[in-house]
């Protein structure tokens, strides 16, 4: 298995011979930078199977989608699709889902998008799913009400009933994110958090009173973080709620990946990068760079490599998209 340095930069510990060219060193690298829409998610199945979403640049071109096959990134159109995007995941065999803006969901299948039929107009900030049979959307009318959660019923999504009735009312939904069909946690603004147990919502106490943004789990850990001008981690397992931001606290985080062995990343405000270790917990990174934009949103695949996106994301124009990676470099063609 390989191990995660993202603090340290190692080398691909990889057996050479006299004649092989020396491997390429992982290392943090920006990919992309300057781009018209922010990028707000990233996802993939693989190193060489990547999405990332984002800001509509308002040119007619529609929401920003991106794609890298490991070799080339393309763009992608969205056809008569407008506003932004803010969150994509999908299956392996597809299809690969898309939320944003006026309750736009669009399902990418076999080289084709399609425009879903959702039940309102809120945003839709978050998307999973425990199979393609069981997928879940969650958002919000605003940033602090109207709260909502949608289950796909064949090619539409309809509401779900046994969302507790004062969400609408008190909070947004920010995501969603389980290791099954019976286990799923949902987070959101004010605070909130709600267990799926695969029949009903139970309300969870993760001990803090602000924002929620991302929530994700691994080897039976779930990780959430949030904040705005402060920000803050906390985990989940053995059935409690911990606390475990560092100090000093960073700035407000977005975004946040488990991996295997313990190790996580999270992003946030003024491109912050906070890693995870299972022996140290979280820390600070030192890019050896500077990034100036906030970071939205992060994923690792399969070999460890860290894909990380950002942007103006906190007011409008969603745009100055930009995409980090760690790993063996990558190349920026195509966009």
């Amino acid at each position: 298995m390989k191990r995660y340095f993202p603090l340290v930069l190692s080398a691909w510990l990889l057996p050479a011979c006299p004649t092989d060219p020396e491997p390429p060193k992982d290392r943090w690298e920006l990919v992309h930078v300057n781009l018209p829409g922010a990028l707000l998610s990233v996802w993939g199945t693989s190193s060489s199977d990547v999405w990332a979403v984002g800001g509509d640049p308002a040119d007619g071109s529609g929401p920003t989608v991106i794609h890298f096959d490991g070799e080339v990134w393309s763009q992608l159109s969205t056809g008569e699709a407008q506003g932004d995007l803010w969150w994509v995941f999908g299956f392996a065999d597809g299809p690969v889902y898309m939320g944003g803006d006026g309750g736009l969901i669009l399902r990418y299948q076999a080289g084709t998008f399609t425009k879903m039929t959702t039940p309102g107009t809120g945003t839709v900030f978050g998307i999973w799913g425990a199979s393609p049979s069981d997928v879940w959307a969650v958002g919000g009318e605003s940033e602090n009400i109207g709260g909502f959660a949608w289950r796909l019923e064949g090619d539409s999504w309809v509401p779900e009933p046994s969302l507790p009735a004062d969400i609408p009312t008190s909070a947004a939904i920010w995501k969603v994110f389980g290791t099954g069909s019976d286990d799923a946690w949902f987070v959101g603004s004010n605070g909130v958090s709600l267990h799926w147990d695969g029949s009903t919502f139970t309300p969870g106490d993760t001990g803090v009173g602000a924002s929620l943004f991302t929530v994700h789990a691994s080897e039976g850990r779930y990780v959430a973080v949030g904040g705005t001008a402060s920000g803050f981690i906390v985990e989940y397992q053995d059935g409690q709620w911990t606390n475990v931001t560092p100090n000093p606290p960073p700035q407000g985080l977005s975004g946040v990946t488990l991996g295997v062995d313990g190790f996580g990343i999270a992003v946030g405000a003024f491109g912050s990068v906070y890693s995870r270790s299972a022996d140290a917990g979280w820390a600070e990174v030192n890019l050896g760079f500077s990034v100036a934009p906030s970071l939205h949103g992060s994923w690792i695949d399969e070999h460890g490599g860290v894909w990380i996106v950002g942007g103006q994301v906190y007011t409008p124009p969603l745009d100055d998209g930009v995409l980090l990676h760690w790993g063996a470099p990558i190349p920026s063609d195509g966009i």
